[in-house]
């Protein structure tokens, strides 16, 4: 039996502070005062609606993935009708899958996705870039052996793998150490802004060569996605349902808000699909749906991921540190949507002990994602964090049945592949959207600081220009720093040709050098977010909803536990007014 307290299943909406309890789903908790919400954290609805609410979840994220190796598997020098394509989309998605169980359930233990990150493109990118690592031409590529062509990109991946695990370390270690409470007071909004939004900004140049192979589709792949997640979002479709007393029953239902990326890819996809059948697309052209035909067909029906599938990883001094600025990246992204999921779920606010264990399962997460050969890393989906607000329903244990449907397809390999068949032109669509809103992102933290202000300006300007500068630069010149020592070159041409390591660098230095009051430079505000994610003041917190769903009274019996950062049992040092 689970120590867990799972409330009454009845799904009954609670708007908490009315004085009011409706049947079955109590007021408990003061924290929840004002909050609108079906089910939440700590409830647990029947089984038959935990599938059709993870598998809203599953199409949520399903799209971010399967963009990822869209960007990868060119730069790991593999070709488009590589049946791997959709191994590594299917690896993604079990490892997303087997993550997501883990966070939700022994790390922080919000109702988080985690799965795979643009945010390590950006550094798998200037690893690439590197001259050993250079592809042949493509003339070259298409005359090599089958058993050369394979070598070729699993040897770069292996270089991934090795430099992702290594550097997630870091990651685990600032989080169960509780060091992460401390680093995340260095991190100002003017370091936040360039790390976040460059990751968006760096990758435009992939964007551009995907939506180019047809702009017409690209363009309106775009204008639909802005159609139904903007113009739309506030229409609803009516659906049928039965209500047990009611009997069938018309709800209106949030179509657009939840899947503006699913149906614009399914819509495009099948125009996409009517112009092939049609042969208004010339043969060979990369909007077409048949170009990638052979993916389908030479997939395996089932394959379950390992650990080294592609071979043993490798450990570099240039890639562990070039992929620590995603590790960075991720951790300050993941941080920021803690608070904002707590708030949404009516939970109280995300304890020290949590933060701390949250980003150390991350990294651990980051670290399998790596042995197991996705090519990236892990992270908070913010998708799947606006899918909460949506739906009204927080349940963790709905993210759990997400994550087992998300285990299950991953070792369905024909569904792997079937993704892989998406036309370029619609991806490049999605890219510029969805690069945009990482952009976005990240210069949302500027509503904290005062731009008004000229110091604040002059940071942002230059922690922003001056990396695409120098960085696209050094991409584009390999082997240009010559000191006399390879590794040393290697590792400062990953570093400096990292566009989010240099621009979150160089803002973080100014921000504490260049001198500025507290409030110009946003920490006033700043610090009031991030004093909701480690609980009361006092440091006295009493929750059960962030507690281990085993053993806990056998930690409450050790005094020691106390001390830990990342047991539920740890108690931080009051804060000095």
């Amino acid at each position: 039996m689970t120590e867990e307290n799972h409330r009454n299943s009845i799904p009954m909406t609670v708007t908490i502070g009315t004085g009011e309890e409706s049947p079955g789903n109590p007021v408990e908790d003061s924290e929840k005062k004002g909050v609108d919400i079906t089910y939440g954290i700590d409830d647990a609805p029947p089984w038959y609606l935990c599938i059709f609410l993870a598998v809203q979840h599953y199409m949520t994220m399903i799209g971010a993935i399967v963009s990822i190796p869209f960007i990868l598997t060119p730069a790991l020098c593999m070709e488009d009708e590589n049946p791997a394509r959709g191994v590594i989309i299917s690896t993604m998605i079990f490892v997303t899958g087997l993550v997501t169980w883990l966070q939700a359930t022994w790390g922080c233990r919000l109702p988080i996705v985690q799965g795979g990150t643009i945010s390590f493109l950006v550094p798998t990118l200037a690893i690439l870039h590197l001259p050993q690592w250079k592809c042949p031409d493509p003339d070259v590529l298409g005359a090599m052996p089958e058993d050369e062509k394979e070598e070729l990109w699993q040897i770069r991946m292996r270089e991934l793998s090795g430099a992702i695990a290594v550097s997630a370390l870091v990651q685990v270690f600032i989080g169960y150490t509780g060091l992460v409470e401390r680093l995340i007071k260095i991190i100002t909004p003017l370091t936040i802004v360039p790390t976040v939004s460059l990751v968006g900004l760096t990758l435009f140049e992939h964007a551009a060569a995907t939506a180019s192979k047809h702009w017409g589709i690209a363009v309106g792949t775009t204008a639909m996605l802005t159609l139904f997640s903007q113009v739309m979002v506030n229409v609803n479709i009516p659906v049928v349902k039965y209500r047990k007393g009611h009997g069938l029953e018309t709800r209106p239902f949030a179509l657009f808000k939840l899947f503006p990326v699913l149906l614009t890819i399914i819509i495009m996809w099948g125009l996409c699909g009517l112009l092939t059948l049609f042969d208004v697309f010339e043969p060979g052209n990369q909007a077409r749906t048949d170009v990638r035909l052979k993916v389908l067909t030479d997939a395996s029906w089932f394959r379950v991921p390992y650990p080294g599938q592609f071979g043993i990883p490798t450990v570099t001094l240039a890639g562990v540190l070039g992929m620590l600025a995603g590790v960075i990246a991720c951790t300050v992204e993941s941080v920021s949507y803690y608070p904002t999921v707590s708030r949404m779920c009516g939970a109280k606010s995300v304890p020290a002990h949590a933060l701390n264990r949250g980003i150390g399962i991350e990294g651990l997460g980051t670290m399998l994602a790596g042995l197991w050969g996705s090519g990236n890393g892990t992270n908070t989906f913010g998708e799947n964090v606006g899918a909460i607000g949506i739906t009204k329903v927080g349940s963790r244990r709905v993210i759990q049945w997400a994550a087992g449907i998300m285990i299950l397809q991953g070792v369905i390999s024909k569904f792997g592949a079937v993704f892989i068949m998406i036309p370029d032109p619609v991806v490049g669509g999605i890219f510029c959207v969805m690069f945009g809103m990482i952009c976005a992102f990240g210069l949302g933290a500027l509503q904290y600081v005062n731009l008004q202000s000229a110091r604040n300006l002059y940071i942002i300007g230059l922690s922003l220009f001056f990396p695409l500068v120098l960085c696209q630069w050094i991409q584009k010149h390999p082997g240009v720093i010559k000191t006399g020592n390879d590794t040393v070159d290697a590792t400062l041409s990953v570093l400096l040709g990292t566009s989010i390591l240099v621009g979150g660098v160089i803002g973080c230095l100014l921000d504490h050098v260049i001198p500025g009051t507290r409030e110009e430079r946003g920490l006033v505000a700043w610090e009031k977010e991030i004093d909701s994610l480690t609980g009361d003041a006092d440091g006295e917190i009493v929750t059960s909803t962030y507690d281990f769903p085993y053993g806990m009274s056998l930690l409450r019996r050790w005094k020691w536990t106390s001390k830990i950062p990342f047991l539920p049992t740890y108690k931080p040092a009051a804060k000095k007014n």
